[in-house]
């Protein structure tokens, strides 16, 4: 077992930066909200620096400037769930045990992989926007549902949650391709069957 230069229960995280998902508390600025966490909000990065000892430089993929001493995450949405794939690379003075602490703190909100800096770009469009090109099939399902005249409310039974019950469509679907060990591409083809209704 990997041992950290930072037991987790001693973990001070700085945040620099905080993110959109906050504006949905309309009422309030982001100050308040994080106050209301019982967050001890700074006025300069300098203070949260020297306050903690786990740093999140929270900004935007185009923003990045690739300071080489970091080690850089691309998480995902569904880290809200605690269903987060996300990626880490680490800078050129980015140390193993850094990645540790990185790893274990991202881990906590989902399944955390490692890859080439040369790569996260890529993650960044598959990963980090992906989920967005679930919601929408997800969501055309349902509408196509609808179209071909199920009632809405009884579309949500079939193509996604209604807020209380598990999917079994798109839930059932990704649970296949998760421990059935065949690709995608053959889950899809032994649904198709020929002159059946998918191919139609």
């Amino acid at each position: 077992m990997e041992t950290l230069p930072i037991s987790v229960e001693s973990f001070k995280v700085g945040f620099i930066g905080a993110g959109k998902m906050v504006e949905i508390y309309s009422n309030l600025n982001r100050r308040q909200v994080f106050e209301s966490f019982g967050v001890n909000v700074f006025s300069s990065s300098e203070e949260v620096v020297k306050e903690t000892n786990v740093v999140i430089f929270s900004v935007k993929p185009q923003e990045w400037s690739g300071q080489d001493w970091f080690v850089r995450v691309m998480p995902n949405t569904p880290a809200a769930v605690g269903e987060a794939a996300s990626v880490m690379s680490l800078g050129t003075a980015a140390t193993e045990e850094d990645g540790a602490v990185v790893a274990k703190f991202f881990g906590s909100v989902g399944k955390m992989f490692k890859a080439d800096e040369k790569m996260i770009d890529v993650v960044t469009g598959l990963s980090g926007s992906g989920p967005a090109y679930i919601f929408l099939a997800i969501q055309a399902l349902a509408d196509g549902g609808v179209a071909a005249g199920l009632p809405p409310r009884t579309r949500t039974r079939f193509s996604f949650t209604d807020g209380q019950s598990t999917d079994p469509l798109v839930l059932g679907g990704a649970t296949m391709v998760s421990k059935m060990g065949k690709q995608p591409g053959v889950l899809k083809d032994d649904v198709t069957s020929p002159s059946g209704t998918t191919i139609a």
